[in-house]
Order: C-alpha cells, then sequence, then structure tokens
C-alpha cells in the first residue's frame, strides 16, 4: 500500500475524472461496468487504501449510529457476555465518528422486544445489531428495517434473510451445534439408553436456534440407529423457580431410570446440574450444556457437567458491531455468515478458553 496515491493518480492513471473514481470508491451514482473495472484495477495496481479517519474527520456530516437493541444483561449472566463484547467494540470505533446506542429488552417478555424494536425504529439509525431471539417479532422488526433501508447484523440466532439490509450473522451454526453435543453424549452412554434434549426456556417454538439445536441432536442419533438410543425432548419453563426446578428433576430421574445423558440446549445447565447435586444422583448423568459463565464453570470443575460447548458470545458482540462499522463506515464487503468455532470446554481446558475470553478484544 503506498499511502501517497491520491484520486487525482488513480483519476488520471484510469483516464477518467475524479468525480469517477469518487463513485467508484463510495458505490455511489451510476458508473460503467467496464470503468468501473478498469478503475478497480488502477486502485489494486497503485495499492490506494482511502485514510477513513481523516475522511471522518474532514466530513461535516453527523455521525453513523448504530443501534444495538439487546437483552438486558442484568439478569442472565450469559446476556453479560455479549454485551461486553458490544461495548468494548463501541469503544474500539467511537473515534471514527461512530456512535453506539443500546436499547435493551427482556429476554422474557415478546412485547418488550416490540416496544423497544420500536423506539429503535423511530431513531432511524444508520445500522441495527440484534439477536433475533423472538422469531416472529424479530421477523416483523427486521422486514420493517429493510423498508426503512437501514441496514442490520445479527448475532446468536441465525434467520434466514435474504433482502439487501441483511448485512451478517455472526454466531454459533445451532444445528450443528446440536450434532456436536449428540456426539460427546454418544461417547458416555451404552446401547439401548435414554438421553434426553431439555429446553430450559420460555416459548421454545418462538426460538429457533433452540429448535435447530434439537433437530441436529436427534438426527445425529438417528444417523446411529444401531445405538438404539431413545431420545426425549422437554421442555421446562420454571427454572428460575429453585423449588418447581428440584421437583421437575426429581420426577424426571424417577420416571426415566435408564436415563444417562441430558443435552440443555442453552446456558442454564447449571440449573439442572445444581438440582442433580442436591439429589445426590447415584449414577452419574452425562450432560453437555453450553457457554463459559461462572455456574455452568463451577459444575464442570465438579464432574457435574461432562462438557461445554462454548459459543464465544463476547466475540459475537464485539464482531456484530465491527462488521457493521466496515459494511457503513469502510465500505467494505463483509462475509455474509461468519460462523464462530463450536469449542469443546472440559475441566482441562477451561482455563484456556476463560483466559481467551478475558483477552476477547486484543485477539480479535
Amino acid at each position: 500500500m503506498n499511502p501517497r496515491i491520491r484520486i487525482k493518480d488513480i483519476a488520471e492513471r484510469a483516464g477518467v475524472s475524479q468525480g469517477t473514481v469518487d463513485r467508484v470508491l463510495h458505490k455511489r451514482g451510476h458508473v460503467a461496468a467496464e470503468v468501473r473495472a478498469k478503475v478497480l484495477e488502477v486502485v489494486a495496481e497503485l495499492g490506494y487504501q482511502p485514510n477513513i479517519i481523516a475522511s471522518r474527520l474532514a466530513s461535516s456530516a453527523r455521525p453513523v449510529r448504530i443501534a444495538a437493541l439487546v437483552p438486558d444483561p442484568a439478569p442472565d449472566p450469559f446476556w453479560r457476555q455479549p454485551h461486553e463484547g458490544i461495548q468494548r467494540a463501541a469503544k474500539a470505533v467511537e473515534h471514527y465518528g461512530v456512535q453506539v446506542s443500546t436499547y435493551y429488552f427482556d429476554i422474557f417478555e415478546r412485547n418488550s422486544f416490540t416496544e423497544n424494536a420500536k423506539r429503535v425504529l423511530d431513531e432511524h439509525p444508520d445500522g441495527v445489531v440484534v439477536p433475533a431471539l423472538f422469531l416472529l417479532e424479530a421477523t416483523r422488526f427486521l422486514d420493517a428495517c429493510h423498508r426503512e433501508r437501514i441496514p442490520y447484523a445479527l448475532f446468536n440466532t441465525e434467520i434466514a434473510r435474504k433482502d439487501e439490509s441483511f448485512v451478517c450473522y455472526i454466531g454459533q451454526d445451532s444445528y450443528h451445534s446440536g450434532v456436536l453435543a449428540g456426539k460427546l453424549l454418544n461417547f458416555g452412554i451404552e446401547k439401548g439408553d435414554t438421553v434426553l434434549v431439555l429446553h430450559l426456556e420460555k416459548e421454545v417454538f418462538n426460538a429457533l436456534h433452540l429448535v435447530s439445536k434439537e433437530q441436529g441432536f436427534r438426527d445425529f442419533f438417528a444417523s446411529v440407529p444401531e445405538r438404539n438410543i431413545q431420545v426425549l425432548e422437554q421442555s421446562f419453563e420454571d427454572f428460575d423457580s429453585p423449588e418447581s426446578m428440584q421437583a421437575y428433576t426429581a420426577r424426571l430421574l424417577a420416571e426415566t431410570p435408564r436415563l444417562s445423558g441430558i443435552f440443555v440446549t442453552n446456558s442454564r445447565a447449571w440449573r439442572l446440574a445444581e438440582c442433580l447435586t442436591k439429589l445426590r444422583q447415584p449414577q452419574h448423568i452425562k450432560m453437555v450444556g453450553f457457554d463459559l459463565i461462572e455456574p455452568n464453570v463451577q459444575f464442570l470443575h465438579n464432574n457435574v457437567i461432562d462438557f461445554l460447548i462454548n459459543q464465544n458470545p463476547v466475540r459475537q458482540g464485539f464482531l456484530s458491531i465491527i462488521n457493521l462499522f466496515k459494511h457503513l463506515v469502510l465500505k467494505k464487503e463483509v462475509e455474509k455468515l461468519q460462523y464462530l468455532p463450536l469449542d469443546i470446554v472440559m475441566t482441562e481446558n477451561v482455563q484456556y478458553y476463560l483466559k481467551v475470553t478475558e483477552l476477547a478484544e486484543e485477539v480479535v
């Protein structure tokens, strides 16, 4: 890259006006395809790179405003992590004239999502970051973003979007995380045993990522029919009540004598682990859950949870802002689907992943 290359130099080499070069570089206005190709060829030859910081500082335009529509992080330890990533990214891009505003909704209330989505739309930001937790409500919101020509980035929960306003999705491949959970449990169970896919969530039907995880889990065991593993599915919505959770767990064990493996489809595996510990279950039941939140890590160390699948939530939040920044400010092409690694975390390597999470802003 040669920092001394100017738009004037590109225009002279390509035999076009400086205005044409500006339109090509900023992807605005109409430029004939052959002219565009010639300009881009010269840009590559000369190694031109625009000085974005100088351009932003010199511009009299208002700041670029990004709205992050996210769950309130206070009640749920999982959502503190993507929130942290978003805050780190906001700090990283603020000197480019980018402002990130956060709008919180209640993770258990669809109306809360809808009300705050309306607040976002009323502000008409330049871009939106959101996890599409409520499928129906999120779809309506994203449709409205598209109508208003507001680019958006999704994280944590993937839903199929093909409109021009969709910038990218960042997060896990939910289906394959379910397949992975099945493979992990398969190592520790016997032929003919029973496994459970457990949703500790409200309104699972409206949470596409959980449904996809369950399907991947089921499909894995369907692929090994010789194992004759019975797959059960249950949803329990009163997980916030220790008494209800304890009664549910006791009933589950009494009614399912051959239960040998449980896949908890979100970050709440610790709630089930806590109940199993209190019941002093004599036969260890293999358990797979998600995410390196403190209570999950504690039960991993205590060998009640066997595996945690790390979904990199800090990185999800960070990259959702950074990729929208690349699209809005740097005018760069952004990869539509950015699946993050599904890290298999055990007692033996958990400290490594905790350290990586702490340093996420330096790694990204």
